[in-house]
């Protein structure tokens, strides 16, 4: 059937519409369904489009983008943070894998080429559908989170070099000898093209386009110069995609990529999807059904192969032993870009079409099933662990290789007592122990990042290496004589665990965890947990904030109603999951109302420096009751009234709201 270019996207995008509403409702990522569209409507499914010219524009336009986009994201620094993980684990990866795959289809009977070729293919995951489910699950930022995105972002920027790869291995008309001095003389011309443009023509562009002030303007721009960079190493013998991507590195070092970044997604969006319903297109479905149990055990093999590869390189960079199951069980797919190199294997003859046919549809299978493999991934990874963790080589293997065994790392010092653990030692462990030692208070860090661990260590801080979900982490750590724990954790499995075995070590602890949503809190509050903020219910209190400031609203007034938000807000919350037919215990601001308790710091040289509580008569001059006293590391509970205040001392005050507030003034600062 003969389609104008409008009709054919119109098809496209009214079949994409039904399928991916259906996918959203199973909260299957939307790459599958722009595949599963590109196989319905394509020549092997309903028949309605053929893959003809316009379908091959409209993917290496989303190939273009896609490359340029990953450019302009780059972050040359935060990539250089993370180089170990990105460097040594992104080559280590894709040689095992390479490696793995070139054993098998040796021993099935493809050539060394073509073997080595399928090993590219292999190698590469789904940037897409796995940063799309971990972030459904808030965990990017956990420990197997951040080494999965490391090894992604290498994969992505692999793709360049495996392009320019697949021609000499597939033994090109050029000469090897040859070869070598043309891809010489090719890349120094693109490194000077693309110094210069960076350094003179594009700041030039986007000086003058900037300046007048013009939306449209600036994307038309972007768009020009995204395509001028393909074009012009795509005419001298490279790939289009090697073009937009180092355009979009240019751009990423200057002050106009945030600008760039968001004109150019929805161009990058709309284009990918019209790639991936083309590689859709391509799978016969018939090949697909005849030879599915093939498939299925060829899928099976290439899970195994990527998921001892995975966990092989995770292993060797030092992660514990969760992290590495969980991190190969993720990489386990293959990803969008083997479809772009997969394509130029055909055109070399490095794959045959059955052979082609075959990769289709064992990618696309590991790609659909990639949600399911990440989520039921948790419980046979908690379960390794457990086992392997009975004996001291085992707990050696779940700590990482890198750790020291627990005999012989710094102990805690004996005398800690009433001390704060805190598991975690990112931007909220930084704060907390910035505001403890400003505090006085004794605490000790539990990090699972040797390179945090070993630079820390250095600088001071109290930190071990260790895995809290294990209680002999928490033991060495002296949670038994520890009075609270907070744990700032992405992993929400495992900080339920760290709760449940502190808890379990030590009932008294009070434990404060940050969830990232309200649903977690359900879980936490079942484990025991005492205090849980929510990081979605802090949001919206500080921006709550924000606006009654704009409104001039008073400072006091605003602390008043943020106060009244919070214990109402979470006692609601916890009270979804206490049984109303069971006393929860006794609460001073429920049982007493008007009541409150704050902690006031004696100020030095202020009225109550050096004085008794007998002499200030705090319930008959202030309103309010001195409960206790913590004087650095000492807490005086009930003190007597020849308790002799001192400056920095922290009195824990009882009393009604006005009657606190206007007694600060005499702990703060000297009257005239």
């Amino acid at each position: 059937m003969e389609f104008s270019v409008l009709a054919h996207v119109d098809v496209i995008l009214g079949f994409a519409i039904l399928i991916l509403t259906i996918f959203y409702k199973f909260e299957v990522p939307p790459v599958l369904g722009f595949l599963v569209t590109g196989m319905l409507i394509g020549p092997h499914g309903l028949g309605i489009l053929d893959s003809g010219q316009n379908m091959e524009l409209n993917a290496e336009l989303g190939i273009v983008f896609l490359l340029f986009t990953i450019g302009v994201d780059l972050s040359l620094k935060e990539l250089w943070k993370m180089k170990k993980a990105v460097m040594a684990g992104g080559i280590l990866q894709i040689l095992f894998t390479t490696t793995l795959t070139l054993i098998v289809c040796s021993w099935i009977g493809f050539s060394p080429a073509t073997s080595v070729f399928i090993g590219f293919l292999i190698s590469l995951s789904s940037t897409a559908i796995v940063l799309k489910v971990l972030q459904d699950r808030n965990e990017v930022y956990t420990p197997h989170g951040k080494t999965s995105l490391a090894i992604l972002i290498f994969q992505d920027l692999a793709i360049v070099p495996l392009i320019l790869i697949t021609p000499m291995l597939a033994g090109s008309s050029v000469s090897f000898e040859g070869a070598l001095p043309n891809i010489f003389f090719k890349g120094s011309l693109i490194i000077l093209v693309f110094i210069l443009s960076a350094k003179f023509l594009f700041p030039w562009i986007f000086y003058h386009v900037g300046k007048t002030g013009s939306k449209q303007l600036f994307f038309v721009s972007v768009v020009f110069i995204c395509l001028s960079a393909a074009i012009f190493t795509s005419s001298i013998g490279l790939s289009l995609a090697l073009g937009a991507f180092l355009a979009g590195i240019v751009i990423s070092g200057s002050q106009y990529s945030h600008q760039a970044m968001s004109n150019i997604l929805p161009l990058k969006d709309m284009f990918m999807s019209f790639f991936f319903v083309s590689v859709g297109m391509l799978l016969d479905i018939s090949y697909l059904l005849d030879n599915l149990p093939l498939l299925i055990l060829a899928t099976v093999i290439l899970i195994v192969i990527k998921l001892i590869a995975g966990v092989g390189v995770t292993f060797l960079l030092g992660s514990p032993l969760r992290t590495t199951i969980l991190t190969g069980l993720a990489l386990s797919q293959v990803g969008e870009f083997s479809f772009v190199l997969s394509r130029l294997g055909l055109e070399y003859s490095l794959l045959t079409e059955e052979t082609y046919q075959a990769f289709l549809a064992v990618s696309i299978i590991t790609m659909g099933v990639t949600p399911f493999v990440i989520n039921a991934s948790y419980r046979p990874a908690d379960f390794i662990v457990r086992k392997v963790s009975s004996t001291a080589f085992g707990m050696k293997l779940v700590q990482g290789i890198y750790s020291e065994p627990l005999d012989y790392e710094e102990k805690t010092e004996p005398q800690m007592k009433d001390h704060l653990i805190l598991v975690g030692f990112g931007f909220s462990g930084k704060t907390v122990s910035k505001a403890a030692k400003a505090a006085g208070i004794p605490y000790t860090i539990i990090e699972m990042n040797p390179e945090i661990v070993q630079q820390e260590k250095s600088n001071g801080e109290k930190i071990q290496y260790g895995d809290a979900t294990f209680g002999a982490v928490l033991e060495h750590a002296g949670v038994k004589s520890a009075r609270v724990l907070i744990t700032g954790m992405s992993d929400a499995a495992a900080t339920r665990k760290i709760v449940k075995a502190a808890k379990e070590l030590n009932p008294n602890i009070c434990i404060i965890a940050k969830v990232h949503d309200l649903q977690e809190m359900k879980r936490l509050n079942a484990l025991g947990a005492d205090e849980i903020i929510p990081e979605e219910y802090e949001t919206s209190v500080e921006i709550f904030v924000r606006l009654l400031e704009k409104y001039l609203v008073p400072r006091e007034d605003i602390e008043k109603m943020v106060n009244d938000v919070r214990a109402h807000g979470y006692r609601r919350l916890r009270k979804l999951t206490v049984d109303t037919g069971i006393d929860s215990g006794f609460s001073i601001k429920d049982g007493l109302p008007g009541i409150d308790i704050q902690i006031l710091k004696v100020g030095r040289g202020s009225d109550f420096d050096g004085k008794t509580l007998a002499d200030l008569e705090f319930r008959k001059e202030h309103g309010v009751t001195v409960l206790s006293v913590r004087r650095r590391s000492n807490f005086f509970s009930t003190p007597a009234g020849d308790f002799l205040l001192q400056a920095n001392d922290a009195c824990i005050l009882l009393g009604k709201p006005e009657d606190l507030y206007n007694v600060r003034k005499f702990f703060e600062s000297v009257r005239a």
